[in-house]
């Protein structure tokens, strides 16, 4: 009988890479409960680990991260499902960097897998690394219903850790380009070290005419609920790895307006009737639609929303029994 990894997590509950690791071991667990779920560290005489990896988790550079999982690798075979991985976004040096330390996860681990087809294509890009990658795409939970008496606040709204290229400031070019500008509110909070960035940002909003606030962290219990008050859901990253975001968006019972590219493309192909997916240029007009008509953002009937959780905590068991 094949051996079932131990599951690590990095024991950050402010991270959704991490916070993604331990939804998906407690799933794994519902299932199986002979699953064992740890820290980091706590691995002690296990022959098989499974850990989510994005070098801004496991590490203080990109080489520390990398360091990390080549010391787990010493100890036991290695299967690692890859986030944020390095795309020319990053920049020349950072992207070099990032590059190299995903090449040397991909070659520590024996088992690897990303959460799109999107993804696996941005890995073998960066790494040159032709080693087998498997795709199982990221949870979104069962859509909450609509409220009956909803009256949402007049905003637009960009959820998750705020950075450089997540579409906050996509939403208030937006929101100024409108005859009358709504408030664009980032629900989370800055990603560690862009704090500053996201100052800038309400201070150029600020000159544009435009309200720009951020709600800081929200705990996953009332992070929905949140979600669920905006008159306009928006997710607009320009450059994207995979987007726990537009799950949550979903999970809130929304139906976001969502930049079209790669990743999108097969995000709504493979949830038919989950975004509205408009080019960069349609990003102004659809805003305006959904102000007037904040309904359309709600999901549409019949919209499927699977996999959800129970269904990726499965494919790991059967992939994790195939290693």
């Amino acid at each position: 009988m094949t051996a079932l990894p131990l599951l690590l997590h990095h024991g950050d509950a402010q991270h959704g890479v991490d916070r993604c690791a331990r939804a998906l071991a407690e799933a794994v667990r519902a299932i199986d409960p002979t699953v064992q779920l740890r820290r980091a560290g706590e691995m002690a005489g296990a022959a098989r680990v499974h850990v989510h990896f994005t070098d801004r988790l496991w590490g203080a550079s990109a080489e520390a991260a990398a360091d990390a999982i080549e010391a787990l690798a010493a100890q036991a075979q290695v299967a690692v499902t890859l986030h944020d991985i390095p795309q020319p976004s990053d920049g020349g040096t950072a992207m070099r960097r990032r590059a190299d330390a995903y090449r040397r996860v991909v070659d520590a681990a024996g088992l690897i897998v990303c959460s799109s087809q999107h993804e696996r294509a941005l890995l073998r890009a960066a790494t040159g690394s032709d080693a087998p990658v498997s795709v199982i795409p990221l949870p979104a939970a069962p859509p909450l219903p609509r409220p009956s008496d909803w009256a949402p606040r007049r905003e637009i709204a960009v959820l998750g850790f705020f950075y450089p290229g997540k579409g906050h400031r996509e939403a208030v070019e937006a929101s100024a380009a409108l005859s009358t500008p709504a408030p664009v509110t980032a629900i989370g909070r800055a990603a560690p070290g862009h704090e500053g960035e996201l100052a800038e940002l309400a201070r150029d909003a600020g000159a544009r005419g435009v309200a720009f606030a951020s709600t800081g962290f929200v705990p996953d219990g009332a992070l929905l609920q949140r979600a669920r008050q905006a008159a306009v859901p928006v997710v607009a990253h320009q450059h994207v790895s995979a987007s726990g975001s537009l799950n949550d968006w979903i999970a809130a019972g929304r139906r976001p307006i969502t930049i079209a590219n790669d990743y999108f493309a097969e995000m709504a192909a493979l949830r038919p009737g989950t975004v509205r997916l408009v080019q960069p240029e349609g990003l102004r007009d659809a805003i305006e639609d959904a102000l007037g008509d904040p309904s359309s953002t709600w999901l549409l009937p019949g919209a499927s929303t699977a996999p959800h959780l129970d269904d990726v905590a499965a494919a790991h068991l059967e992939l994790w029994a195939r290693w």
